[in-house]
């Protein structure tokens, strides 16, 4: 079984209903017990980093998550703001990342954008994935994702990195450091991309 956090922040329905038309079961849950119990975890997001990371410290889940992720190897899926939240830090906000991942969440640099390139950056974007990645294994040809962001990952470790999208520059949308996995676009809302990403993490990992 695979829970969905709900820690008051995120688009929880839209990945269920994307899971189970993949034919996976799923559960939206904020209880300890419900995501100790569950194979896998997903961690959306949206909105401000201190926001989100406010509430998941208030819904008394990032004990349980340290230790199911960090000591158990527990297999995790961050999206969008799920994913930031993993690094260390973000120049959006004071409050500390989970640290899962060594690196932190930057704004988009507008000074190396292309004239008429808008922040937030909205919209569908080509993703380039690196053949080791098994989230991206037998992703359809030339994959697109929906994407909705100002601030992207910036990692210590090339290596923690899986795919890449352009924006102005090319710029990380896709991580994996062991268990803990991570995609700054939202898969369900990228219809068969999406759902392909999705049934490899089930799959895969």
């Amino acid at each position: 079984m695979v829970a969905i956090i709900d820690y008051g922040v995120g688009n929880l329905s839209s990945i269920k209903n994307m899971l189970k038309k993949i034919g996976v079961d799923a559960e939206i849950s904020g209880k300890a017990e419900d995501i100790q119990a569950a194979d896998k975890v997903i961690l959306p997001g949206v909105g401000h980093f201190d926001y989100g990371m406010q509430h998941l410290y208030d819904s008394g889940l990032v004990n349980v998550l340290n230790n199911d992720v960090l000591i158990n190897k527990k297999p995790i899926l961050g999206i969008c703001l799920g994913v930031q939240l993993l690094t260390q830090s973000s120049e959006e906000g004071k409050e500390k990342g989970l640290g899962w991942i060594k690196g932190k969440t930057i704004a988009f640099d507008k000074n190396r954008l292309s004239p008429g390139q808008k922040i937030p950056h909205m919209g569908w974007t080509d993703v380039k994935a690196f053949e080791r990645s098994k989230l991206f294994t037998g992703m359809y040809a030339e994959p697109r994702f929906y994407f909705v962001h100002s601030y992207h990952l910036a990692l210590n470790n090339p290596v923690d990195i899986l795919a890449a999208a352009n924006y102005g520059y090319d710029f990380t949308v896709g991580i994996e450091h062991e268990n803990i996995l991570g995609v700054q676009f939202h898969p369900e809302k990228s219809h068969k991309f999406g759902m392909k990403l999705l049934e490899n993490f089930v799959k895969y990992y």
